[in-house]
């Protein structure tokens, strides 16, 4: 499914009619101290004109074109003046103040900069800058991991005696977590199946719903929830929506603008892309990212700038790599629906699938990930994923490598089979996340180990 060509809107700066390197007043002052007598005035009235035609908030452009620039050439609050088109990894961990004066003004928020590593850091904030332009938010917070995001989300908008509501479908971690912890903070929680509309319908009538959590689409079955009729539910009863949207990526899904409040990812998978550095990112509106950063400082859970930077390098080609993996997983998806050893396709992308219409009106693509079931028992299964020559055996998502897992030996082994029937999970359904290897490789290797079972 092709993804819209229209540019759309990002809180970013507008674009002159050539985008060409900044140049400070200093540095036309220097440049006119090698030129001739009385240059100088033209070149610092030049240098004032240049800054009264900086871009201003408002720039419109495309996601393959805001994964290269946002927050660097095309910035709003981003990285020092610099002649370097790799932002900088700034490895302070504090940073000091001209005087007085200075550090009041950054206090009171009259001049952007930054204090402690902990509370930001200036590769961190391109980072996030980018992130905020792919997902249409007002302001984006990076963090460790995805559960960090997850847990410092939850504990910021959700106070003592409140109450979240999340589908039985929602990330295992988080659903441990509200679940075991959160119970013991005084908060409740309820769990509805994701596709049972009347139940949640009928849970935020009782009018006291602090936050609803889920994620779009789940793991491993990839349902999607119609993100756009949840949030007119939520919101009618002054309930906050929060979309996990890891298995979409920001490039397949946009869930602020359908109406959700907050927006988070496990930015490890598809943002990342490459399987080596762990984070996680939360996007919103300014006062909610604002609320959700204090917790995050109290909670300690910094992003490192190395880590930052690796993340923003790998984000340049998510376009690219989305694209390839939608495509990738919608071709196996058809191919293995019609094989007479696979029993059933998990994919919003086939017709065949009940959440195609939603899938369809909300995402641009359909995302990486196949989960199917092999006409065979566990064994048989686990004889398949070893015949595989290409992916790795391995949990995890979204990179340039594809990856393969059977469920009930990598995520639930050990759990009972009551559990594993809870969860939908069967012993030979199989996940397999999809790189960027070349389609034709990867439909031989699975075609060939189907063979052998």
């Amino acid at each position: 499914m092709a993804r819209s060509s229209s540019l759309v809107k990002a809180s970013l700066p507008k674009q002159r009619r050539q985008l060409r390197p900044r140049r400070s007043p200093k540095q036309f002052q220097r440049a006119a101290a090698l030129s001739l007598p009385g240059a100088e005035d033209f070149f610092v009235a030049a240098a004032e004109h240049l800054q009264q035609d900086a871009p201003a908030p408002g720039y419109t452009a495309s996601d393959e074109t805001l994964v290269v620039h946002a927050g660097e050439k095309l910035r709003k609050n981003g990285m020092a003046d610099t002649d370097s088109i790799a932002t900088p990894i700034v490895s302070g961990t504090t940073h000091w103040f001209k005087n007085s004066a200075d550090l009041i003004a950054f206090k009171e928020g009259r001049r952007h900069s930054f204090e402690y590593g902990r509370y930001g850091n200036p590769t961190v904030s391109v980072l996030e800058e980018k992130i905020s332009a792919l997902e249409r938010a007002e302001a984006t917070l990076v963090t460790s991991s995805g559960m960090n995001a997850i847990v410092a989300t939850l504990l910021a908008l959700v106070p003592p005696g409140g109450h979240v509501v999340t589908t039985t479908d929602c990330y295992s971690e988080a659903r441990a977590f509200i679940r075991e912890r959160l119970s013991k903070m005084g908060i409740r929680s309820t769990f509805v199946d994701l596709n049972d509309i009347e139940t949640l319908k009928a849970v935020l009538d009782q009018g006291d719903v602090t936050l609803f959590y889920t994620d779009s689409p789940t793991n491993p079955h990839l349902k999607c929830i119609d993100i756009k009729l949840v949030a007119e539910m939520c919101h009618r009863k002054g309930t906050l929506v929060c979309i996990d949207s890891t298995l979409a990526s920001p490039i397949n899904q946009k869930p602020l603008t359908l109406g959700a409040d907050i927006v988070m990812h496990s930015a490890t998978k598809y943002i990342a892309g490459h399987h080596d550095v762990i984070a996680g990112c939360i996007s919103g509106s300014e006062a909610l990212i604002k609320t959700i950063r204090a917790w995050h400082q109290g909670l300690g859970g910094a992003i490192s700038p190395d880590a930052a930077y690796m993340i923003i390098r790998g984000l340049k080609t998510m376009t690219m790599r989305v694209e390839t993996q939608n495509r990738t997983s919608l071709r196996m998806a058809r191919l293995l629906e019609n094989h007479p050893k696979i029993e059933h396709v998990y994919y919003p992308g086939l017709k065949s699938s009940p959440w195609h219409h939603i899938a369809e009106s909300q995402m641009t693509g359909f995302g990486g990930i196949v989960s199917f079931e092999v006409a065979s028992n566990l064994h048989g299964v686990m004889m398949f994923i070893d015949a595989l020559q290409i992916p790795f055996i391995a949990t995890s998502l979204g990179g340039c490598e594809s990856l393969v897992q059977q469920p009930a030996v990598m995520s639930f082994w050990g759990q009972s089979d009551e559990e594993k029937a809870k969860n939908g999970i069967k012993d030979n359904l199989v996940r397999f996340s999809f790189g960027i290897e070349k389609f034709e490789d990867l439909r031989d290797d699975i075609l060939q180990a189907l063979e052998k079972i």
